[in-house]
């Protein structure tokens, strides 16, 4: 049996199925490194795969999405999120016949460069690193550096792509301008959807802590998107789709030789997301409790940072070995961001005593 058909013959059902602004396996820009194709698995099947096998991705599990450590089972963490994120992305990108296994290896590859404790370890890390830190940054860095001992995952261009421009600032869950936009369709049904899963899953989450209460939240996105998790979601999601159907049902005449075009939402349903958003921000996310343990998490890696930079013998050998001639802070910023919320206390607990 010729296994290279299995391949073959999913991207010519790409070619004869999908949208003609969708990503064609077989049209892939290629990796960093070319290597030989997989005989039954499109180069975007392979990344997701690979980036599945990961240790980062693995490590995911036990960082948080915005409550440090919870004592609570149903609390996200990074994985579970990334998970929902992937699971949005392939809904829009099959009703819009775009790939969807280059939304879902974006989506599952996006937040591999994490650090510990949320957006609080990101801003740690920011104010630490000479040359700042970003978590989609660090996702690629992962993916290309460090992962694998040191030689990378060599994903493709167009994923490579997505997990870079998949985060957006806090005044819309649109990016304003072509800054931070994604080369692919693909890769910008990712970013609206890791808002979409986000802004949902961290109402839930503040819900379960007490944090807020239902009477709580702002009136008019719940009359435009819903008043459950699930309801906001599929309102979202379904406006996405109606307003961006035309690449459904474009034809390859009609958008030959036209740019990528952006994805859109309606002004109502943007809107609500928005405020939405904005009142996680003043609510949830800088609540008393959320900043008391945001100072502590900010403190433990900033103490961390330190004794790691004065003490690089406490660095694990391998890691220091695989970056070569990196300057000390890009190491340990590279070791601190890969643990897990339990790991960094631990390894706090070991190196410098109690908590504080």
């Amino acid at each position: 049996m010729d296994f290279q058909q299995i391949r073959k013959r999913t991207e010519a059902e790409e070619f004869a199925r999908l949208s003609p602004f969708a990503v064609r396996s077989a049209l892939s820009k290629g990796r960093l490194r070319p290597e030989e194709p997989s005989p039954v698995r499109t180069c975007f099947q392979r990344d997701r795969d690979r980036i599945t096998h990961s240790k980062s991705f693995r490590r995911l599990m036990h960082k948080t999405q915005v409550f440090i450590a919870p004592p609570g089972d149903h609390y996200r963490t990074r994985l579970t999120h990334t998970l929902e994120v992937s699971q949005i992305a392939r809904t829009v990108a099959r009703a819009l016949r775009l790939n969807e296994d280059l939304c879902e290896a974006i989506g599952l590859g996006h937040d591999l460069g994490h650090p510990p404790f949320g957006h609080s370890g990101e801003e740690a890390l920011e104010a630490l690193l000479p040359s700042g830190f970003r978590h989609n940054e660090q996702s690629l860095r992962v993916a290309d550096l460090l992962e694998n001992d040191g030689a990378g995952l060599n994903l493709t261009f167009e994923v490579r792509d997505g997990i870079l421009h998949h985060s957006k600032p806090r005044e819309s869950i649109v990016a304003v301008g072509n800054a931070g936009l994604a080369a692919t369709l693909e890769g910008q049904i990712v970013k609206l959807a890791d808002s979409v899963a986000y802004i949902n899953h961290d109402v839930d989450d503040a819900l379960r802590a007490r944090l807020i209460a239902d009477s709580d939240l702002p009136e008019a996105p719940q009359r435009v998107l819903g008043l459950t998790s699930s309801g906001r979601i599929n309102t979202m999601v379904c406006d996405i789709v109606e307003n961006n159907w035309y690449i459904a049902e474009a034809s390859a005449r009609e958008c030959r030789d036209l740019p990528v075009p952006r994805l859109a939402m309606s002004q109502q349903v943007l809107g609500a997301a928005d405020e939405l958003r904005e009142f996680l921000f003043e609510n949830v996310y800088t609540h008393q409790s959320a900043e008391r343990e945001r100072a502590r998490a900010m403190r433990i890696i900033e103490e961390l940072f330190n004794h790691l930079c004065r003490h690089p013998e406490h660095i694990p050998e391998e890691l220091v070995a695989q970056e070569g001639d990196e300057p000390i802070s890009r190491i340990v910023g590279d070791y601190i961001a890969g643990m897990t919320d339990r790991f960094a206390i631990e390894t706090y607990q070991t190196l410098l005593g109690p908590l504080p």
